[in-house]
């Protein structure tokens, strides 16, 4: 399923169905690491969680063995199946980019109230970083328990010592894991991340929440969208458009031929048209004029200037004014002069 703006129910489709079953499936079969990978130590009896009601079988090694190496392979499945997936469709928005750490830092302390949040991609810059410490911690337990999996095979020995590093390391990468997994959770407390819930079941989230928080994202997005949108009409008018311009291009030049004044050429030919916008401030501005003139039939070449506060643009099929005025408006913003 393509990330793409569903505008009529105000939300951007965020993941796919394949994400969403590799990230509950990756996380159910985790958290049955973690768990039975304590009940083997043991822990349960002497902490009395097999006094718990449905949990008596948590105290028997056995038990807890099998449910461990199952999740083991389940767990390793979905890491090879992310990794070749997601690397033969080049995605490329989890992995951690040069200034994550300090875009971090700037992100973490505006939820506290202490200065404004970057704008940012699909991703945050901290779960780029999460989702390398959590890939890296995996990668560490996968080779780990393969080594002690390998030991107990009949014919394969292996040091005392390396079998011993092998079993710390792995333990220990274990609180490491169980750790960031907490942190995962406790980053909800803020208000600011609850939108992206909603997300990890449907696949889906609010259109405003990403506009205000995953800019770029968003202005990606539309870019996109126009894009196709524009390719589109171009594949299914094919040369009629083509024509449309070159009898536009004759009829300027015939009337240029035969001396008729400068109003009446403009109404034949693509003359630019200037108009003085208020209210645009940022990127995302810019985007929602482009995009709103855009979508008016005979309207091309839309070029806005944030700096002078104005939008140029060719009207070759002599669109209203009145009806260009009403596209900019709808956007949110309002015209305060034009000139030709």
């Amino acid at each position: 399923m393509k990330e793409r703006i569903i505008e009529d129910k105000n939300i951007i489709i965020r993941h796919s169905p394949v994400e969403l079953i590799e990230h509950w499936v990756l996380a159910i079969s985790g958290l049955l690491l973690v768990f039975s990978g304590f009940g083997e130590l043991p822990m349960y009896k002497r902490f009395m969680v097999t006094q718990i009601p449905g949990l008596g079988w948590a105290g028997d090694f056995f038990i807890n063995l099998k449910i461990h190496y199952l999740a083991g392979i389940v767990f390793v499945s979905v890491m090879v199946f992310h990794a070749f997936y997601h690397g033969w469709l080049r995605h490329q928005g989890l992995l951690p980019k040069k200034g994550d750490l300090k875009a971090s830092i700037k992100t973490i302390l505006a939820m506290f109230g202490f200065g404004q949040e970057p704008k940012s991609h699909k991703y945050l810059p901290e779960q780029r970083l999460a989702y390398a410490y959590l890939g890296g911690v995996g990668l560490i337990l996968v080779l780990t328990g393969v080594v002690k999996v390998l030991k107990n095979l009949p014919g394969v020995h292996l040091s005392p010592a390396l079998i011993t590093s092998m079993t710390l390391t792995h333990t220990f990468a274990t609180i490491f894991f169980l750790l960031g997994v907490l942190a995962h959770l406790a980053a909800l407390i803020f208000k600011v991340n609850r939108p992206l819930v909603k997300s990890v079941f449907t696949g889906e989230v609010n259109l405003d929440y990403i506009r205000d928080r995953h800019t770029h994202w968003y202005e990606e997005l539309v870019k996109h969208r126009v894009g196709d949108k524009a390719e589109v009409k171009v594949e299914e008018e094919g040369r009629g458009e083509e024509g449309v311009k070159e009898g536009v291009q004759v009829e300027a030049e015939v009337k240029e031929t035969t001396g008729e004044t400068g109003e009446e050429r403009k109404e034949g030919s693509q003359v630019a048209t200037i108009l003085k916008i208020k209210g645009m401030s940022c990127q995302h501005c810019v985007m929602s004029i482009t995009k709103a003139l855009n979508q008016l039939e005979g309207i091309q070449n839309v070029q806005v200037d944030l700096a002078k506060g104005e939008v140029r643009f060719d009207n070759s099929r002599g669109v209203a004014s009145d009806q260009i005025e009403k596209a900019i408006v709808d956007a949110g913003y309002e015209v305060l002069s034009d000139s030709k």
